[in-house]
């Protein structure tokens, strides 16, 4: 009955191989499409992150540009600020300066003049006024008689032959010069001293 040849058990054996390789055969299919499946989503994952990336850098580069932005604006409009007081001022006293010169003028006119000493005090007392009212601005009065000259803030518009005072010296003041704070406003007229 049995072949020597024959074994019973072989057939079972070849049976069983080949029922583990079409399980392992496929075990190996269902990992490669798990594999794939993996691939696919670490992808889909990876094409994600790069778009939330770019996404991320542009609001990032945006929120930069605005803040720069609104750092320039807050600094330009603080100097325009600065600048418009600053000027203003500058403006409302170079305008005055006219008043200031007639009431000079006014009061020279008035000196000799006995019988009008109320028009004297009360012009006296208007000029003190107005200058007081234009130093409080900052206004200042730029010497010069006695001084040595100086074109920064001096404008020599005559020269006198003199041995009585030093070369280069302020000898007569024709009209005065004011400065806001380092601000020459108008440079003094002078008559400067020269070597005889």
């Amino acid at each position: 009955m049995f072949n020597k040849n024959s074994n019973p058990f072989k057939n079972e054996d070849i049976v069983k191989d080949e029922e583990n390789n079409k399980q392992d055969s496929t075990e190996e299919e269902t990992e490669e499409q798990k594999s794939e499946e993996n691939d696919s989503a670490d992808d889909n994952k990876n094409d994600e992150l790069e778009k939330l990336q770019e996404k991320y850098d542009a609001l990032n580069q945006q929120y930069i540009r605005l803040a720069a932005d609104f750092d320039n604006y807050r600094k330009r409009q603080a100097q325009e600020r600065e600048n418009l007081i600053k000027f203003g001022t500058e403006n409302a006293l170079k305008s005055l300066l006219e008043v200031l010169d007639n009431f000079e003028r006014g009061q020279k006119a008035l000196e000799n003049v006995e019988d009008c000493e109320k028009v004297k005090e009360s012009f006296n007392l208007v000029h003190k006024q107005v200058f007081d009212a234009l130093t409080k601005l900052g206004l200042e009065e730029i010497k010069a008689v006695g001084e040595e000259f100086d074109p920064n803030f001096h404008e020599a518009v005559m020269q006198t032959p003199t041995s009585e005072q030093p070369e280069h010296t302020v000898i007569n003041e024709l009209q005065k010069g004011y400065k806001l704070g380092d601000k020459v406003l108008r440079p003094t007229l002078v008559n400067v001293a020269t070597a005889e």
